[in-house]
């Protein structure tokens, strides 16, 4: 079953950002006239009215207006814009799009992810937006994918978006040790939702991150390097016992932060594609 998508009725000035990003305006992806009509067309809407010739932000923000009242059809328009098909001729371009679009989509509680090439639009907390809270590279957890637990998966979406905002305002161990509570969340649900049995009779709360980490690795849920690489991360994450880091005598800084990332997006993917095949 498709989740239902958590876009609603979006804000004017939202739009007429929207349409910016569309048509290509600040160094983005450009797209003349004819071509955004196109676009419109590629990402699903039908009777797209012939492009008249007027400016083309202000034709593509009456197009978007005339649908607003119909989120479906906006988001048809925002996953076109994570669609790696789009940019074959300017692959590069892809990443700086999504980030524009997330610029300003995170008021609305919503952001572009695009894990793998496929386009989604997730939940998040408007209350961490913040200029450059984007992540340091793309950590697209769509926690709905890997937990069912609705509830759980939003939690956790929620801590990876208060990583990014960790990570734009310098606070590199705080980050790490959110990060560490996200792998942690994720390792014991997916256990607990693939095979519980492989807890024993430990209670889920009293399993360490250690033991998460190895009960996924030889159920061949993880890779054997991912595996390595999470401990790692682990012993980071323990720094939020103040005595742990005063041990290491080490402070993680932002190159530490930008190594512990690929680390949780490694699992996240791994996760994916080892996820039980439906009957």
């Amino acid at each position: 079953m498709t989740p239902q998508s958590p876009l609603g009725i979006l804000d004017a000035n939202t739009l007429e950002e929207l349409a910016r990003v569309i048509c290509g305006d600040d160094h983005l992806y450009y797209r003349k006239g004819f071509e955004i009509a196109r676009f419109l067309e590629n990402a699903g809407w039908q009777r797209v009215p012939e492009y008249d010739g007027e400016y083309r932000r202000e034709w593509t923000l009456a197009q978007l207006t005339e649908r607003r009242e119909n989120p479906s059809e906006l988001e048809k328009v925002l996953l076109r814009l994570a669609d790696p098909r789009e940019y074959l001729d300017e692959p590069e371009q892809l990443p700086a799009v999504i980030s524009a679009v997330n610029t300003f989509l995170v008021h609305e509680g919503v952001r572009l992810e695009n894990p793998s090439g496929r386009p989604r639009i997730v939940a998040c907390d408007p209350s961490l937006a913040h200029p450059g809270s984007q992540g340091p590279v793309e950590l697209s957890a769509a926690m709905a994918d890997l937990v069912s637990d609705q509830k759980m998966a939003a939690l956790l979406q929620h801590r990876l978006d208060e990583a990014r905002t960790c990570y734009a305002n310098g606070a590199h161990v705080a980050a790490i040790i959110m990060l560490g509570s996200l792998l942690e969340g994720v390792l014991c649900h997916v256990i607990q939702e693939r095979d519980a049995s492989l807890l024993g009779r430990t209670p889920p709360d009293n399993v360490n991150l250690d033991t998460l980490i190895k009960t996924c690795h030889d159920a061949g849920w993880i890779g054997a390097d991912v595996q390595r690489f999470c401990h790692e991360l682990r012993k980071y994450r323990n720094f939020v016992h103040p005595r742990a880091e005063i041990r290491q005598a080490h402070t993680p800084d932002r190159d530490t932060l930008d190594m512990c990332w690929p680390v949780v997006n490694a699992v996240l993917n791994d996760l994916a594609d080892s996820q039980p095949k439906a009957a």
